[in-house]
Formats: structure tokens, sequence, C-alpha cells
């Protein structure tokens, strides 16, 4: 990890730069790969299938004998931990569901707002280096708890043409409808354009890499809505004299084994936490399984000392970090002068992991500094909001002028017309109050 010691203000750009493929490269391969969707639906899917995954597989559905095959390989202790992290997400998940209220802005003007779920929403569940189940606990269950008719599900195959079965398992506890074998920005752009096999659908959920964060984004220039901009996984630790160093290399590990694209920070108010804590990074770091891919992540992230608290919060306002994890001297305090963030994590005993699987919060959360703009997904996610109002003529003979008055400032006299006109027929044919 590369080391700053109280850099300038003028050196942050820099430090919160995340690291990105050539911009130019990534979308055009991404449009090709959507122009091979467009044109071969299925046939694409299963010649890519074969190209990336290396798998070669004849249908892009799993069938019932398959889920349930896959199901039975989930070993029983998964099976309950998933359980018990479906139901806690749930709990958070169904606390979100407002009912709509009617307010009353006038006397005799009542408006109200109800949410109604998106109908068809696909959910992508990256499988390559590791096959991310949690994250459908993540998507489909407050896709149920919101009331999607639809929930169609891509995941990439292995290279003997099966998903993981825990991601089956996960798929079936979940209410998801159908399971497709399609990874990467192709799964993308499938379930934007539809082909034989895959829906189109009207909102595309999950994280990726960066051909699926860029996929995504080109989709919703096209009317297909997304969550959110959710790329390559991130953390920014922030630690003082109060935070165990083996605890801080454990989290910081959690998220660099993601890929060789994720990013790590650790912002420390000292130099003296520095040397200790790379000694428990080292040493966890070479238990790992998936070491190779931490080292890599490892390059391209920093340790970035601010020794002044304020320098500190700004900093990390700044990076806009997707986790969290505030290890600090009165945390929960700190905390709350946080304005940009996808997910926080407060104290020494609320590690990251404990979001990405089971606490209850969800963990599909921006990136690359989206934090700043957008909140993680909700159960809010999968609904749109409609707007009712209902006047009544008394309402209406005390509304009326205003937006007579309003319509002709703007010299839309259609609108003014489409008031006055009834007005005019209250004063004729009087409505009982």
């Amino acid at each position: 990890m590369q080391l700053f010691i109280n850099p300038a203000r003028s050196e942050w750009a820099k430090l919160i730069q995340r690291p990105e493929l050539e911009l130019g490269y990534l979308e055009s391969t991404v449009k090709n790969i959507f122009n091979r969707v467009k044109h071969s639906g299925d046939q694409a899917l299963l010649e890519m299938a074969s190209q990336y995954d290396k798998a070669t597989i004849t249908s892009l559905v799993v069938s019932e004998s398959e889920l349930q095959q896959g199901i039975a390989r989930v070993p029983v202790a998964l099976q309950e931990a998933i359980r018990q992290a479906a139901d806690n997400i749930e709990k958070f998940h169904r606390a979100q569901l407002r009912q709509a209220e009617h307010i009353e802005t006038m006397p005799g003007v009542y408006c109200w707002r109800k949410g109604v779920p998106v109908e068809r929403v696909g959910i992508y569940i990256p499988g390559g280096t590791a096959p991310l189940f949690s994250t459908v606990l993540m998507l489909a269950v407050p896709a149920r708890v919101a009331g999607c008719k639809e929930i169609i599900l891509c995941s990439p195959p292995d290279a003997q043409g099966n998903i993981h079965p825990a991601i089956l398992y996960a798929a079936s506890l979940t209410g998801v409808t159908r399971i497709c074998k399609a990874g990467g920005a192709q799964a993308i752009g499938a379930m934007a354009y539809g082909t034989e096999s895959i829906p189109r659908v009207s909102k595309i959920f999950g994280p990726g890499n960066q051909y699926v964060t860029k996929a995504k984004q080109l989709v919703s220039q096209e009317g297909v809505a997304i969550d959110l901009p959710a790329g390559p996984s991130e953390v920014l630790v922030w630690a003082d004299e109060t935070a165990i160093p083996s605890f801080v290399a454990a989290d910081l590990l959690s998220q660099a084994e993601h890929g060789a694209d994720s990013q790590v920070i650790l912002v420390l108010s000292n130099e003296k936490l520095i040397s200790e804590i790379q000694g428990k990074l080292t040493a966890q770091l070479n238990r790992l399984p998936r070491k190779e891919l931490a080292q890599q992540a490892l390059q391209h992230s920093r340790i970035v000392v601010l020794t002044n608290e304020n320098d500190a919060l700004d900093f990390i306002n700044e990076y806009a970090p997707e986790h969290l994890i505030i290890s600090v001297n009165h945390a929960e305090e700190k905390a709350e002068q946080i304005l940009n963030a996808g997910s926080i994590f407060i104290g020494n005993f609320s590690p990251e992991s404990a979001g990405d699987y089971a606490s209850g919060t969800n963990h599909t959360l921006p990136t690359n500094g989206y934090a700043k703009a957008y909140g993680g997904v909700s159960t809010e996610s999968f609904l749109r909001y409609i707007t009712y109002q209902k006047i009544s003529g008394d309402g209406l003979k005390k509304l009326g002028p205003v937006v007579e008055t309003m319509a002709e400032a703007e010299l839309l006299e259609a609108h003014r017309a489409a008031v006055s006109i009834r007005l005019e027929y209250l004063k004729q044919n009087p409505q009982p109050v």
C-alpha cells in the first residue's frame, strides 16, 4: 500500500482516484457485446459463455431438475446460515415499507403518494472469481418484499456449465422466478433488450466489474432503469489508537480479496499505527487462498495519515467510500459527521463482512465516489411511486384562482382555461360540500 503523510488538500484529487480501465476501450468493448446480443440473442449468449466462461451450455435457463440437484449439494449448515441471513435482511427491508398518507394541502385538496412495485426486475449475480450468493439475498429479498411479480436472475456459469449451488439455493429461497446462465456485460444486455430465453426487464440491479458497471450505465441511457453505479468493491477504514490492528488488517483484506480492481484505503490519526497494522496485514495476507488477487488490489491502495481530525473527516467525505469502517474514539459521534458513504460500520466489533452477509442492511452500494449522490439498494429501489390528487368542488374554488394566476403568467392559456371552465361550471351548478 502506498503511504501518504498529511498530504496537502491539493493532492487529494489524486488520492481518491479509483483504478479503472481505459474508458474508450471499455465502452467500445461493451457496445460490441451489446450488438452481438441484439442481433443473435440466445445464440450470442451461448457463444460468449464459451468465449468468456469456458463453458459449453445448450440452454440458458436453469431447469427444475438442475435447480433441485444444485440445492441438494448445499451443506445443511450453509442452508441454515443463508436462511438466517435472509430473515434478518427481510426484517430490515420490510420495515422500510410505507403506508400511503393522505395530505389535505388546503381545504378540499387531497394529495397522496403510493409505492407500486416494478413488475419485472433483473438481478445480476457475479460468479467469476467468487460466487456471490449473498447478493441474491440482498436483491431478491427486497424485490419480493416490494411485491415484484417477476425476478430474473443472471449469473455466469462455471466451466462445467453450472451455476454455483448456493446461488441456486438462495434464488429458490427468495422467490426468483427465472435463473439464467449469463454473465458479464452480455447478461446486462440480455436483460435490457431481451432474448428468446431472457425477457426484457424494466430495471436492472446488481454489482459487478467495470464491464458490468459500464453496461448498466449504457443501457440506462436507452430507457432501462438501473439501481446505481456499483462497480469494483472498496472500503475505507478510519483508525486511531483505540483500533485493534489485527481487526483493521482483516477488514482491509476482506475487500482486497474481492478482485484485482478493488481498492482499500486506510486513514490513520498518526504514524505510530502503521508498523503494527502492516505487520498484521502481511501475516494475514499470506494465509489467504486469494492472496494473489488481494496483493494486486493492495498495489493501488493507500495509507493516508491525517493527524488533524477535521482533515480526516473532509478526506473521507471527499472519497465517499462504498464501505466505511470507523474504529476511532467516539466512533458513533464521528459517524454522524459523515455525509458521503454507502454503508457505515461503527466500532471495533462491526466488521464490514457482517453487512456483506447477514446483519440485515443491503450490500449493494454505490462505488467510485457515487455515494455523494446515491444511496444503497433498499426496498424502495424496487418501487415506483405514483402521486395522486383528488379535489372537491369547494377545494377547486379555493385552489383554482392560484392556478389561473400562475398559468396566465406562464402564458399557458389552455392550462388556465382547464381550471376556469370548471369554476364557471361550479357557479352554475353548485356542488355539495
